[in-house]
């Protein structure tokens, strides 16, 4: 480990040497640029897209492209880059993440890598968080760009196709993180070139890189038609799950899931007057009652969701916000609606999916901006190739970092905050109070208000205020309280009379399962040198110990010796809080690896089905026509397989249901001989019928009518077959967990079962399209054959 750390440390100086050299460079270069006029400096910008064109590689043209943005940024923003600012610009650059602590200005940072990227005429990205920030950046370092005479786009949810599309065309594109996914979704779901809106991916720079390739990777990006089935089964799923006990089922905290035990089961087959609940017939009740347990167990109103004008509303664990417009997929939404008596919508049936990893990971280059990346650096470099480059501060940090206050229960622990933040505001010093739940917050706004503390509660239920309050937070007097990262991307400016009290003090009320979002709300003190301190509150009744320590803490318990007021000095029970973190941290890296396995094996059969809907939307007639004969084939061989094998003697072949089956699909009366002895001479004869077959297509695929005709059955199987196959492959992954049990490797079972499924899934499109084909002249006329 320690020569981990000395390699670690070596490399990081010597990157960081090589660019303090360009950043040399650069301010020698200042003058000469200072020199020009505004015309001149746009004038530059088509010279230096010029010498791209004709052969110099971004990196030859970086140290003056940096120049003239950072004097742009003076002329229009009064805003100069820092010396460290151009640092991180050449890590984003070279497809790094550039560590830089809140307050160091790397908004002003993306300015650098995206103007000299954007000059290869290819598009950049600018992913951030939200829609607020997307905005915020795009008008305000937009102008930058602007004035060197690049274009600039904003992309954002809600936005009519044409507006999207033209925001893709800038040279400059700013807008949300999961935007751009489902843009790619949609594009995929097109019947016309023309109706996309991406063009091929280039380089992305994405903002709060820890939130959104880490934070939110477990969640899949998902396209959805509405189902209103089973709505009844839902609702009455809910009225059973609420007359079990805890005997009926159990839960495992450590991986969130629950299961019936064998009484809830008994108890359900009696309900329904049932024999078995896993077979067949029943699955459908069984998973809609398992959704129910799962949304009365698993989830708790607002600290998951919140009930919002009679909808449920999610939350973001790690950020404390609304996910505008996110849902739950599989019955589990709806599962919750029930649960809180509002009106149960519409299930989603998944039509198009794909990961955040996957997304991102298409891009040739990406590269990430967040103050706290380093504790993540080997998940960045294994999942995206992107290491951590920790860019020194402009000025010394000052904030100091007190040590944690444990106390034994979560009520002695808000006594204490609410005693500590009395204190601090009596002096006047403003105070930013972090919690994990929207609970929390508003029982420490409980506790604040029976001593008449004045203060500001920003929660998920407070979002449309988020700037607006956490920008005043440094205000002398001011006290806020805020869940997690709540307001990340705003900056908390102190006022004079606050640096003179000591600066912002964060009280973090319970620490998080992510070591990164302590790091954050930390970081919301001591930006650019000012003064400031933070310490942790927390209990050994929090939500962390109970999930991930409860075994550890009762071994030792009773060592503990709690003062008067509850608080434990002992080493061992910090030692408690880390290990508990540091278990869930451990987890969260294997269930992302593990999920990003399993979606690795969804993402190369989207790939498969994406690259024929591609060829077929471009309406490339020579690949459609490729794919439509392949896949007759596929379809017509598949059939004589399904029922002939070697197994069988020829007596037992079902020879009615083989050619039933070959004029479902062809239209045609499949003949062979009586004398055939085996499946080797038996696809021998029925070779020429299906050859036959294939030329007769092979020759209706002309002219633009049919070939028109063809694609758009193509894309109608398409879409209709991999709308199931997502349905299938979610169903193989719910379960999949649980072949560990019986010794099996669950990632390599759904590899295995997972292209079964596919492979007949495709041969379910090919049959789709066989039959289009094979009765083109039910729609068009039979060509006429020309006389020899």
């Amino acid at each position: 480990m320690i020569q981990f750390v000395k390699q670690l440390t070596n490399d990081q100086s010597r990157r960081l040497k090589g660019y303090e050299r360009r950043v040399a460079r650069i301010n020698d270069l200042e003058q000469t640029i200072q020199a020009l006029s505004d015309d001149e400096m746009r004038t530059y910008t088509d010279t230096l897209k010029q010498r791209i064109a004709d052969g110099a590689k971004v990196d030859d043209i970086a140290e003056e492209g940096f120049a003239l943005v950072r004097e742009a940024a003076v002329r229009v923003l009064g805003m100069r880059h820092y010396d460290v600012q151009l640092i991180g610009g050449f890590a984003l650059l070279e497809g790094n993440i550039s560590e830089m602590p809140t307050g160091e200005g790397k908004t002003l940072v993306a300015a650098l890598p995206s103007y000299v990227k954007a000059l290869e005429g290819k598009g950049v990205h600018v992913i951030t968080v939200n829609e607020y920030l997307a905005t915020r950046d795009a008008n305000q370092i937009g102008q930058i760009h602007d004035f060197l005479g690049l274009t600039v786009g904003l992309n954002v949810p809600e936005m009519e196709p044409d507006a999207k599309r033209e925001a893709y065309q800038a040279d400059i594109t700013y807008g949300v993180g999961t935007e751009f996914g489902f843009d790619y979704l949609r594009d995929h779901l097109v019947g016309a070139p023309e109706e996309r809106v991406q063009r091929p991916f280039h380089f992305a720079i994405i903002d709060e890189v820890d939130s959104i390739l880490i934070d939110e990777a477990k969640t899949p990006l998902i396209i959805a038609q509405k189902d209103r089935s089973h709505i009844r089964l839902k609702a009455l799923a809910q009225r059973v799950v609420t007359e079990f006990d805890e005997a009926d089922y159990e839960v495992d905290l450590e991986s969130k899931s629950t299961a019936f035990t064998e009484s809830g089961i008994l108890k359900i087959e009696d309900m329904f007057a049932i024999d078995n609940l896993f077979s067949a017939e029943h699955q459908v009740l069984y998973h809609y009652l398992v959704q129910a347990l799962r949304a009365n167990v698993l989830f708790e109103l607002d600290v998951d969701y919140i009930v919002k004008e009679d909808k449920i509303e999610l939350i973001d664990l790690f950020t404390g916000r609304i996910m505008e417009g996110r849902s739950l997929s599989e019955g589990l939404h709806q599962a919750l609606e029930a649960k809180e008596g509002v009106t149960i919508t519409e299930e989603n049936k998944t039509t198009a999916e794909i990961t955040i990893q996957h997304y991102f990971r298409m891009y040739p280059l990406i590269g990430g901006m967040t103050g706290t990346a380093q504790t993540s650096r080997q998940e960045f470099l294994k999942t995206y190739n992107m290491d951590v480059v920790q860019v020194p501060t402009n000025r010394p940090r000052l904030r100091e970092d007190h040590p944690d206050r444990i106390f034994m229960t979560i009520e002695q622990k808000y006594a204490a905050v609410t005693e500590k933040v009395v204190a601090l505001h009596e002096t006047g010093r403003p105070v930013l109070i972090g919690t994990t739940s929207i609970a929390q917050s508003e029982a420490i706004s409980k506790h604040l208000s029976k001593k008449r503390i004045k203060h500001e509660v920003l929660n998920a239920k407070t979002v449309t205020q988020e700037a607006d309050i956490i920008a005043e937070a440094g205000q002398y007097g001011k006290v806020t309280i805020a869940t997690n990262m709540a307001g990340r991307g705003t900056d908390i400016m102190l006022d004079a009379k606050s640096k003179e009290a000591g600066g912002l003090f964060v009280v973090g009320t319970e620490r998080h399962e992510s070591q990164r979002v302590d790091n954050q709300l930390r970081g919301r003190s001591g930006r650019q040198g000012d003064p400031g301190a933070t310490q942790f509150f927390v209990s050994l009744e929090d939500e962390i110990v109970k999930r991930y320590a409860i075994q550890k803490l009762e071994r030792i318990e009773k060592k503990l010796k709690p003062d008067a007021h509850g608080e434990v000095p002992a080493k061992e029970a910090a030692d408690i809080i880390e290990y508990a973190q540091t278990t869930i941290e451990g987890i969260g890296v294997s269930i992302r690896d593990y999920l990003f396995k399993l979606d690795d094996v969804l993402n190369e059969q989207r790939n498969i089905v994406y690259t024929i809907r591609d060829q077929a939307v471009n309406a490339d007639a020579d690949a459609i026509k490729k794919n439509v004969l392949g896949m007759m084939r596929l379809a017509i061989e598949n059939s004589i397989d399904m029922h002939v094998t070697d197994e069988l003697v020829p007596e037992e072949w079902p020879i009615d249901e083989l050619k039933a089956d070959l004029r479902y699909l062809t239209m045609r009366e499949p003949v062979w001989s009586d004398a055939v002895a085996d499946t080797f001479e038996l696809k021998a004869e029925l070779k020429g019928f299906t050859d036959d077959i294939i030329a007769t297509a092979e020759t209706r695929l002309e002219g633009d009518e049919v070939v028109h005709f063809v694609k758009e059955s193509l894309l109608r199987a398409l879409d209709m077959k991999w709308t199931d196959h997502l349905t299938m492959m979610s169903g193989l992954k719910e379960g999949i967990g649980l072949r560990s049990y019986a010794q099996e490797d669950p990632g390599r079972q759904f590899g295995k079962e997972g292209l079964e499924i596919f492979e007949q899934t495709y041969v379910n499109i090919a049959r789709d399209v066989t039959m289009e084909v094979c009765q083109l002249d039910r729609y068009f006329a039979a060509p006429v054959e020309e006389e020899a």
